[in-house]
């Protein structure tokens, strides 16, 4: 047999090439004679070792095993699947604990108290199960249990903020933590320039902070938390994950509060509304603010009216402004848009604006629009257009009386050359035509 297979674990050369030199292993685990020990490692199925951290260690059923949200798919114990997730390996000492380099650790195996897990919650916090238990224990309403929890992972809230985990449990601790605890971890996260903005364009992190801002009272909170994301308004609300906290910004705060992001969407108001995410916030906006904030939107709106409504998503923010059905805004809008209704009706975004008009605009306005449409030499091409066609349907279903005979007329004329077109079979049906 090798000789390398008798040699002391700290020793031999198969297991320092994998890394292993440090490990305090005992060296009748590697005689060959031996009992063939639970914690003897497979060699055929090198692991990674982390001289950093202390973690998680199964060893009641596993013998030294890891787990890590971050670390790499090892095998490697007899009766340990070779595929189990995230584990690493550690060093087992004599008395039964663990050991990484030179230090050892006792890990609890089982939780059935917050006290078992004390001095691993951080740890913990990063593994699903035993985040769950975590919070779990919040249920008690004990203000020891949540000084506890908050203690052991304040230092790394940042981190836990976007961990797929730990996110869970810091929004959890927000909801029960006192008002200094709050204090403490909004400090954190602010505490470097662009910090809580960073956090917030994470997909985990998204969440943590929307909840920051639903649990934040006092006024100091909201001012750092405006003034920390101030800076990054412009990233927040283009970014699929950002945007979220802005909208609870909206939700959640004060019109003063919010000023920084009526000011700023006002500024860059045609940029926002033609971004698939800014222009959802835009909406909303719409519907939150209020006076002198609103109508200078509504202006920057009205100023770009004719090419938001034929963008992809600035579409939306024009109907939007339709919906509040305020007379300023619907005057400044309208005004461009007439003489130009047969060209919006064929495109295929500014035709949902026409639709909007029509479905929300008074009876003296509807008139204009659908005797503009009829004047225009080309009528027959909105019958046949596969965008212009809805705009005809939704103004057969609005008009009234004499208006909405003189459309069916208009089409009863163009009968042969349109109804073998596919878009005009809704159009020449009976229920529309026959109001």
């Amino acid at each position: 047999m090798d000789d390398n297979f008798t040699k002391p674990f700290s020793t031999n050369p198969i297991f320092s090439s994998y890394g292993f030199s440090r490990l305090q292993i005992s060296e009748n685990l590697c005689h060959p004679q031996s009992n063939y020990n639970t914690n003897m490692p497979n060699i055929r199925y090198p692991m990674s070792y982390d001289s950093q951290i202390p973690g998680l260690y199964h060893a009641k059923q596993y013998g030294m095993l890891k787990t890590s949200d971050d670390s790499l798919i090892i095998g490697g114990f007899r009766g340990q699947n070779k595929k189990c997730g995230h584990s690493r390996f550690a060093g087992a000492c004599e008395n039964g604990k663990f050991s990484v380099g030179n230090k050892c650790f006792s890990t609890p195996v089982r939780c059935k108290t917050l006290g078992d897990v004390k001095g691993f919650i951080y740890m913990f916090a990063k593994e699903q199960n035993r985040c769950r238990f975590i919070q779990s224990v919040f249920d008690e309403e004990n203000p020891k249990h949540v000084e506890m929890v908050f203690n052991e992972t304040i230092g790394h809230v940042n981190e836990l903020m976007v961990n797929p985990f730990g996110n869970y449990l810091i929004q959890k601790l927000l909801e029960v933590c006192n008002e200094e605890q709050r204090m403490c971890v909004l400090m954190e996260v602010t505490r470097k320039p662009r910090e809580l903005v960073r956090i917030s364009l994470n997909t985990h992190g998204t969440r943590a902070v929307q909840k920051l801002i639903e649990t934040v009272k006092m006024r100091k909170q909201i001012k750092m938390i405006v003034a920390a994301l101030e800076p990054g308004f412009l990233a927040l609300i283009k970014d699929l994950n950002g945007n979220h906290v802005i909208q609870r910004c909206l939700q959640c705060l004060s019109n003063e509060d919010n000023k920084f992001i009526f000011e700023a969407a006002a500024k860059f108001c045609a940029d926002i509304a033609t971004h698939q995410q800014g222009c959802c916030v835009l909406q909303r906006y719409t519907n939150h603010s209020t006076g002198k904030h609103q109508e200078r939107l509504i202006l920057e709106i009205s100023s770009n009216r004719l090419l938001l409504a034929q963008d992809a998503f600035g579409n939306y923010v024009v109907q939007s402004i339709l919906e509040l059905q305020s007379p300023s805004a619907i005057s400044m809008l309208t005004s461009q848009f007439e003489g130009n209704y047969f060209h919006l009706a064929t495109q295929k975004f500014s035709s949902h604006v026409v639709e909007k008009c029509l479905l929300v605009l008074d009876d003296h306005l509807r008139s204009r629009i659908i005797r503009e449409l009829l004047a225009s030499a080309r009528f027959e091409h909105l019958l046949q257009d596969p965008h212009a066609n809805y705009v005809v349907q939704t103004a057969l279903r609005v008009a009234e009386d004499s208006l909405h005979n003189l459309l069916v007329k208009a089409i009863e004329s163009h009968k042969a050359i349109s109804r073998n077109s596919p878009y005009s079979k809704r159009i020449f049906s009976h229920k529309l035509l026959k109001k």
